[in-house]
């Protein structure tokens, strides 16, 4: 109950006050470049990755990324860069 009420305070605070909501709720922030690169900040690790595969652990769920040529450019604790050719992008719930 006490956390179902600080996600609503939380997203009370994102509507009222403007504040981003990737910052205050742990959300992904993804950015990509055509089907070239992918950008994701807050993730929770890498949970596979293959040539054709990312899949990433999120605070609620998962990042499924598909493709090909697939090659960690960056990795740091909460940020990834990845480069190959992106056919997919799914967010799936645990």
């Amino acid at each position: 109950m006490v956390k179902k009420m600080r996600q609503q305070l939380k997203k009370w605070m994102t509507n009222q006050l403007d504040f981003p909501a990737d910052v205050m709720m742990d959300l992904p922030r993804i950015t990509m470049i055509g089907q070239l690169h992918i950008y994701i900040e807050n993730h929770r690790g890498v949970l596979r990755f293959s040539n054709q595969e990312l899949r990433l652990l999120l605070k609620q769920g998962q990042l499924l990324i598909r493709g090909d040529h697939f090659v960690i450019k960056t990795i740091l604790p909460e940020e990834l860069m990845l480069e190959g050719r992106i056919d997919q992008v799914l967010y799936v719930k645990e």
